[in-house]
């Protein structure tokens, strides 16, 4: 009985990457952030906090709390300083320049290294340069990437949830799954596998005359078979035996009447010939004619008329329709045993039907309908609300790109006015120009310089506020979820009850104890374990107990209990048979044929008919004229007489049995051999025949019975198998649950390899820039000074004389 396999559904692939993926740099911003944050997370301390406490316990956990977000504590301060002193100390700088300070006085002193100095600047404003760029470009690619990863966010989402609903539709039918995702529910290919069973029970049943009483049938030949063999061989070999005797007896007839008729053609030719001879007188005088007469006497030969008879009385019996009349018996008790059963055939598909409906009933039985349906009804809540928040959140991220590229821009405005005064100021320079005389092209690149530093002291406040706030919403989120989701630490939390407000995964699940764990299942999913072992459903739910039809076939049982198959009798042989069988055995014995056998060896007469022939014929040319031609007359009649007794005596022999002489021999040897077993196969064929009559009498019942019983067996053992196999499939192969591990795997990927991995980056690209804002401002103050136009004078001599500055007056326009 074949009941296959259950397959598995076809899933959706995972959830497509955003483009431009920046390994190296998410590689550093998770460096960034476990250096701040090293500590695992506190789960006693979150789950505390949903229990009331006193004021000091508050006091105290707040306190740990504390502790452990330290690391982000100290940047946000970093960050706040960073807010308020830039602007402030920008704010202080244009002050001090106003007032001629802080390098605001138009005046550079000359000396010696002044080239060397201005190239160090030079090279170090172009690296800080470089460094804002790439960190500006890395945060572009990263803004476009959370924008990517914000819209992928909801197809992706959906091919997930598609999934799931895949999963769930491919348990049970389920009534809040549309029709339009119906599959091949397994469970419900478990319950229509319950027709093979069923139909291999009702067509036994319906076949019950063949089925059964094959097996009757077969119960019984397995003790007559034997026995009927037996006689049927007897009988074939005394049949044999007969027949060899009827051919000797006939063959011992017409050699009989052969050897009458030719003795007297011997005779008279032996006087014929003799006369002749004595006319030839003295040449023939030496010729014998002894050999004119029968060397073999037939009507010697023992009659078999006794044995014969013996034989023909077993032959003319009713033995072999006896034996007949038992194949008749055993072959018509299929039909017997049909027309027996009907009763119990009808009370069995009766038991048949109830047990369909029985199996039928799992379905809604089975907890898995309630997993189902919550699930299924979760899934489609939380599809839509995405679907809902979906365009908002677009619109919203949209907003926020826009945003955020425009501070990015401020950043490549800075990047462009270094750039530019790193490129006109080399260029409109001369060193052998005083510094008062600089060309405008050197002047307009320190004051692109200053330009920069302006932009800087502007936005960099609002950099780093964009920054601080992202950090600490994609950083503590990472650390919370992502990387305690990848420590397994999460899970932990998730099994703490009430943790989330209006979540309890044991509701959800249809499990009233609430013995649901969020860690155990995942790793059980993970390896592809079933829904039945993955929720302990044996603990609720006995399958032993939904899968009980014990009352049905119980009641089948009784059925078969109460059937009563009879059948005709059997019988053998009769006592008069086996004495028949056993007198025809010892008078079938033959009688000494030796004597027979030994004038056969002989030839038929004692001397050669043609030898003397041949012995007339020398003497006819030799005799007298007289007698010469009834020399030749008489060796004509002998050589004429020779060839018809050849004829004569093979022609009957022949036609009895084979070539010549030689079959009456051979039957004689074949009933010879033939009775000399005759009497122990007879004796051994009665006795086992009265052996097996003796045992069919005593166990013909209990072989009716056994092999109903055996009939019984195997037609529950089709629900035995079933039951068994229903089992396996339902705790081991009915909704493995890798794909919600994969699911939650998804999720994850989604949430953090996706969203604020991008996220993440993109704060860390900015506030790379921001950082390096601090050294470009100095640096491109400093450089400036090398690149712009004094006001006042300093002349420099290689005699190493400094001379005092000197002023020089510079007409207002």
């Amino acid at each position: 009985m074949e009941l296959g396999n259950i397959s598995q559904p076809v899933y959706g692939p995972g959830p497509e990457a955003p483009g431009s993926s920046m390994p190296g740099l998410v590689g550093m911003v998770h460096g960034f952030l476990r250096l701040v944050q090293p500590n695992a997370l506190p789960i006693e301390l979150i789950a505390e906090f949903q229990q009331p406490q006193g004021q000091d316990t508050v006091r105290e956990q707040a306190q740990e709390l504390l502790l452990y977000e330290l690391g982000f504590l100290v940047c946000m301060a970093i960050g706040l300083l960073f807010i308020i002193l830039v602007p402030l100390v920008g704010f202080c700088f244009c002050c001090c320049r106003c007032c001629g300070n802080c390098g605001g006085r138009m005046y550079q002193k000359q000396h010696r290294r002044m080239g060397c100095k201005r190239r160090a600047l030079w090279t170090s404003v172009l690296l800080v340069s470089g460094l804002l760029l790439a960190g500006d470009i890395c945060a572009f690619v990263s803004n476009t990437r959370f924008s990517q990863a914000v819209c992928g966010t909801f197809p992706n989402v959906n091919d997930t949830l598609d999934n799931v609903h895949t999963y769930l539709t491919s348990i049970p039918q389920a009534r809040l799954v549309p029709l339009s995702w119906l599959g091949c529910p397994q469970i419900n290919f478990i319950i229509d596998s319950s027709d093979v069973p069923l139909g291999h029970a009702n067509r036994s049943v319906q076949e019950i005359g063949p089925n059964l009483g094959g097996m009757i049938v077969s119960g019984i030949r397995s003790s007559t078979d034997g026995a009927l063999g037996s006689l049927q061989s007897l009988l074939q070999g005394m049949e044999t035996l007969a027949a060899a005797f009827s051919n000797i007896t006939g063959t011992h007839l017409r050699l009989k009447e052969l050897q009458s008729n030719y003795s007297q053609r011997l005779a008279s030719l032996r006087d014929s010939i003799n006369q002749t001879l004595q006319r030839c007188d003295h040449p023939c005088g030496s010729v014998s004619l002894d050999g004119l007469a029968f060397s073999a006497n037939f009507s010697m030969i023992p009659s078999v008329e006794q044995q014969l008879e013996a034989l023909d009385g077993v032959s003319g019996s009713n033995i072999a329709d006896n034996l007949e009349k038992v194949n008749s018996t055993l072959d018509t008790t299929p039909a017997k045993v049909q027309e027996q059963s009907q009763d119990m055939v009808t009370k069995t598909q009766d038991q048949l039907g109830l047990i369909r409906r029985q199996i039928r009933s799992l379905q809604e039985q089975l907890p898995l309908m309630d997993v189902e349906e919550n699930v299924g009804a979760f899934v489609d809540n939380a599809m839509s609300v995405l679907e809902e928040y979906r365009e908002p959140i677009i619109a919203l991220d949209g907003l926020r790109w826009s945003v955020c590229v425009l501070l990015c821009c401020m950043v490549l405005l800075v990047v462009l006015c270094n750039v530019t005064g790193l490129l006109l100021g080399p260029l409109g320079l001369k060193e052998s120009v005083l510094p008062t005389q600089r060309s405008s092209l050197s002047n307009a690149g320190g004051n692109f310089f200053m330009a920069g530093v302006g932009f800087s002291f502007i936005f960099s406040w609002l950099l780093m506020l964009l920054v601080l706030i992202t950090f600490v919403l994609g950083g503590n989120i990472y650390m919370l979820i992502c990387e305690s989701w990848r420590s397994q630490q999460l899970f932990q939390l998730l099994d703490t009850p009430g943790l989330i407000p209006g979540f309890n995964l044991s509701e959800l699940l249809g499990q009233e104890g609430g013995t649901a764990n969020f860690s155990e299942m995942y790793r059980q999913c993970q390896q592809d374990a079933a829904l039945w072992q993955t929720l302990h459903l044996d603990q609720s739910v006995s399958l032993d107990e939904l899968l009980n039809i014990s009352q049905y076939t119980g009641e089948i049982s009784t059925a078969f209990e109460k059937m009563s198959i009879t059948l005709s009798p059997i019988l053998l042989l009769n006592q008069s048979q086996k004495d028949l069988l056993l007198n025809a055995s010892r008078a079938g014995q033959p009688p000494d044929f030796t004597p027979t056998l030994e004038q056969l060896d002989r030839n038929v007469t004692q001397g050669s008919l043609l030898d003397l022939a041949a012995e007339l014929e020398q003497l006819a040319g030799k005799a007298g004229a007289s007698v010469t031609e009834d020399l030749k007359a008489d060796a004509r009649n002998l050589t004429d007489l020779d060839k018809e007794m050849q004829m004569s005596f093979s022609g009957p022999l022949v036609s009895n049995a084979g070539v010549g002489k030689q079959s009456l021999k051979k039957n004689i040897h074949l009933v010879q051999s033939r009775a000399a077993q005759l009497e122990a196969q007879t004796k051994a064929a009665v006795d086992k025949a009265s052996e097996t009559q003796e045992f069919l009498d005593k166990e013909m019942a209990n072989i009716i019975k056994n092999e109903t019983w055996a009939f019984l067996e195997e037609l529950l053992d089709f629900f035995e198998t079933y039951i068994s196999w229903a089992k396996s499939r339902l705790t081991g192969d009915v909704a493995r649950c890798k794909p919600i591990a994969q699911t939650l795997d998804n999720v994850e990927v989604i949430t953090c390899d996706y969203i604020l991995d991008s996220l993440n980056t993109f704060w860390f690209s900015l506030g790379w820039c921001t950082v390096f804002l601090l050294p470009s401002i100095i640096l491109a103050v400093r450089l400036a000074k090398f690149y712009r136009r004094m006001n006042i004078a300093d002349v420099y001599r290689n005699e190493a004389l400094e001379m005092g500055p000197m002023e020089v007056f510079i007409p207002k326009p």
